[in-house]
């Protein structure tokens, strides 16, 4: 192909580093740079959320757009949406002992949200 330059191939140079490694060396060694490479991400995900990604972790919990909306509407009215609302429904179906669909619902009928709040050490106001 015409205009395209050939790289030169330097891999027996790049991989000097490596020979030495056995191969579950060489396993630790991936883990570590994929460790690196994903804890950014992982960070990211963390600290950022939307109402768009809390629903849909909502629907993979099993519940309709139609249950997601408001679940996620009343945790923005709470201050709590940074928590994430999945965790929220979890941690409230945890802390009252019922299912995670029973949480998410009475959620929406507005119990639950004071507990909620004192979980994440927040009050009302």
């Amino acid at each position: 192909m015409k205009g395209l330059l050939k790289r030169a191939d330097d891999f027996q140079s790049r991989r000097e580093h490596l020979e030495s490694l056995s191969n579950e060396q060489l396993k630790v060694r991936f883990w570590e740079l994929a460790g690196q490479a994903v804890d950014p991400l992982l960070e990211l995900a963390r600290t950022h959320t939307s109402p768009s990604v809390e629903r849909s972790v909502l629907l993979r919990m099993g519940f309709s757009s139609l249950e997601a909306k408001p679940l996620v509407e009343l945790a923005i009215d709470h201050g709590l949406i940074g928590k994430g609302v999945g965790h929220i429904v979890y941690r409230i179906a945890k802390e009252k002992n019922l299912k995670i669909r029973q949480a998410g619902l009475e959620l929406i009928e507005g119990k639950h949200w004071e507990d909620a709040l004192k979980i994440w050490g927040r009050s009302k106001g």
